[in-house]
């Protein structure tokens, strides 16, 4: 390892991950700039180019919320910033209404973010992966935050901020009986699927046997994915439940991903909060579009109709035992309605098993003497106890205070409003202090 590049400029803002999130972010600080000032901003990125959800974009994705509810619209639908401008300014605009469509490809919406993206390209350093956040102190008092980063040569890079905002989305959740499984090229997590399937036999036209694991989103358009694109393909659906289950996006329903949702869900005691978790988890996990699930649905009764039943869906199976052999992956299935064993063989192994958000528990490991347990206020704002000067902002793991909607696109246009203008507030008040600081010194 080189010797740490150390940069003494001081951001008023550096934010880790640039997702729709913080892309959302950058819209609002520079939409708000003609009113408050511009910022000295940062965002740092592990990806060495923008991309979102890019391994999981085949063609049958399609977006699960309507397309105004993109980067900026909720807040500001006059922005250059929004999927209508997008649209218009690729030329695509009319093509898009002759859809007759609320909900775009994931593709072309990546596509729109990337663009989005681009026009913040000078705020971004792609390829950085942050490894730690350290404490800069005064005394008793941290006065800013040193960020630590390693780009993709390796080098390590350190800045401070005056606020941070945490922003790097989920990690793929492995389960303990494939852990062993980590290194090996057969097995891979959905959230890798394009990378991994196209280096995987099929793509040369042999035949593979493949099980995909998981009965939500990820697990029935990696399915589709599989029988429209590759005929050699034999696909085995596990699952512990007994059915593809459809997301529930009824109008009523989808008011819980409302901006004005997530003040009723914060103003709840712990326990209601827990309940309307409870409550509305069918309507974003383990579930399926219900479009999806008939098409899944008519594959298998095809199946019965030809007598050929390439595919196979096992509900209810619980998996007991993973084996790696050098020709094959053996996954020893238990039936929970009566207890059966049964062993199954394939070539390739595909864990559609959602995610977790933990990663920022780790990165802010060496604050946790100011952090305490980890509370966050109505304005995404980490709570501290009143040595740490700096403002920590989170976006993504607020899902337990904030509502289902956290963790989506839902909400990101007014969260970015609400987290620019606390930016801005604690900006505004450490220059204050700074000024009178200095004033006292002359």
């Amino acid at each position: 390892m080189n010797q740490a590049i150390k940069l003494s400029e001081i951001h008023d803002l550096i934010g880790i991950g640039f997702g729709p999130s913080n892309i959302a972010l950058a819209i609002a600080l520079e939409e708000m700039s003609s009113k408050y000032g511009s910022l000295k901003t940062l965002y740092l990125d592990k990806q060495k180019n923008y991309s979102w959800h890019g391994n999981t974009l085949s063609t049958q994705s399609e977006l699960q919320i309507s397309f105004l509810k993109d980067l900026v619209s909720l807040r500001n639908p006059t922005s250059r910033y929004s999927f209508v401008n997008y649209l218009h300014e690729h030329g695509r605009l009319i093509d898009f209404i002759n859809l007759g469509t609320f909900y775009p490809c994931r593709m072309e919406f990546n596509d729109y973010l990337r663009w989005v993206a681009s026009h913040f390209s000078s705020q971004c350093r792609y390829g950085e992966q942050v490894i730690g956040i350290e404490p800069q102190k005064n005394g008793q008092q941290v006065e800013t935050l040193r960020v630590i980063s390693h780009d993709s040569e390796g080098q390590e890079i350190v800045r401070s901020t005056r606020s941070l905002v945490v922003s790097v989305g989920g990690t793929p959740i492995i389960p303990e009986l494939f852990e062993g499984l980590r290194g090996d090229s057969r097995v891979s997590h959905h959230s890798h699927y394009l990378q991994w399937i196209s280096m995987q036999p099929c793509i040369a036209g042999k035949a593979m046997r493949i099980a995909i694991i998981g009965g939500g989103q990820s697990a029935a358009e990696a399915f589709i994915d599989l029988n429209d694109s590759f005929p050699n393909v034999q696909v085995d659906m596990i699952l512990r439940g007994s059915a593809l289950k459809p997301a529930d996006d009824s109008p009523f329903v989808n008011e819980i991903f409302s901006p004005a949702f997530t003040d009723v869900m914060f103003h709840q005691s712990e326990a209601d909060r827990q309940r309307l978790l409870e409550e509305y988890h069918n309507t974003n996990y383990s579930v399926v579009d219900i479009d999806l699930i008939e098409r899944i649905y008519g594959i298998f009764y095809r199946q019965k109709v030809s007598g050929n039943q390439r595919h196979a869906f096992r509900c209810l199976r619980q998996i007991e035992k993973v084996d790696a052999n050098p020709n094959d992956i053996a996954l020893t299935l238990c039936n929970t309605t009566n207890g059966d064993i049964e062993t199954h063989y394939y070539d390739a192994v595909i864990l559609a098993t959602g995610y977790e958000r933990q990663e920022h528990h780790q990165l802010l490991a060496q604050l946790q003497e100011y952090l305490g347990d980890f509370r966050i206020s109505r304005n995404y704002r980490l709570l501290a106890d009143e040595r740490l000067k700096p403002a920590i902002f989170m976006q993504g793991v607020c899902q337990s205070s904030h509502g289902l909607s956290d963790t989506l696109l839902s909400v990101l246009p007014v969260r970015a409003e609400e987290i620019a203008s606390s930016i801005h507030e604690v900006i505004g008040k450490t220059s204050v202090v700074e000024v009178e600081h200095l004033e006292s010194v002359n």
